[in-house]
């Protein structure tokens, strides 16, 4: 009777851990699961939206640090109040784009084309700007600090420059360099 009482007890024991393990495998592929959606949403931010027409499109206050719309069309886009710390705007048309009030810290937009460009309280702090083509740009109130720029650039922003970021408090003309 012990002998058949021990098995009953080693095949409940058996049975009880197997669904054990089972639970232990579910809750796993569940973290799994988790942990790499979350990883999908943040790789989300840095969306790639190189060599694209984006002519007219509206990312007004959207959050796209790292981004990277290099040799992108850009003209008339609506860049107003987003988060572009990080992107690269590299050889990108900005023609008539909306950037007041947008964070730029250490973008880089080398060879990009701003013409009519709106960079009206804009912070452009440790951006990139080699090669960079500016003309009829506002920028009133823009922040300039520690942007490398030809001085002939500079002049012609100089002639130009006024207020004060309201973000970070720093005045045009001094970010410039402005005499």
């Amino acid at each position: 009777m012990k002998s058949a009482l021990g098995q009953l007890f080693n095949q409940a024991t058996i049975a009880t851990f197997a669904i054990r393990i089972v639970a232990i495998c579910l809750c796993l592929v569940t973290v799994t699961t988790l942990v790499t959606t979350s990883f999908n949403v943040n790789m989300a931010i840095a969306a790639k939206y190189d060599r694209r027409v984006l002519e007219g499109a509206d990312f007004s206050g959207k959050d796209l640090r790292d981004a990277q719309f290099n040799k992108a069309v850009l003209r008339s886009v609506n860049f107003a109040n987003a988060n572009l710390s990080g992107v690269s705007l590299f050889g990108s048309d900005l023609t008539n784009a909306n950037l007041s009030g947008a964070n730029l810290r250490y973008s880089s937009l080398d060879t990009s084309r701003m013409v009519g460009t709106d960079l009206s309280n804009a912070i452009l702090e440790g951006a990139f700007v080699y090669g960079a083509k500016f003309k009829n740009l506002k920028i009133a109130g823009a922040d300039f600090t520690d942007v490398d720029l030809r001085e002939t650039i500079r002049e012609e922003l100089c002639e130009v420059a006024t207020g004060t970021n309201p973000t970070t408090g720093r005045d045009t003309r001094e970010t410039l360099g402005c005499d």
